[in-house]
């Protein structure tokens, strides 16, 4: 939501991992474009992390190394 919290997570993520909304707010930055919409990926050796802002709500898909 608007807060940074968690609306619903399926898998071995939990309510825990909210708050990564913070984390995506200065890739507004990256482009003038107002219907551009960039995607920030965050990857380590663990995972990878997806977020991107679709109109008030900010999506994080999360995929987890096997």
């Amino acid at each position: 939501d608007s807060q940074g919290l968690n609306l619903g997570c399926c898998e071995t993520l939990s309510d825990e991992h909210a708050g990564v909304h913070c984390s995506r707010l200065p890739s507004s930055k990256l482009t003038s474009d107002p219907t551009d919409t960039p995607a920030v990926c965050l990857e380590s050796d663990i995972g990878s992390t997806m977020i991107q802002k679709h109109d008030s709500i900010t999506v994080a898909v999360c995929k987890m190394a096997s």
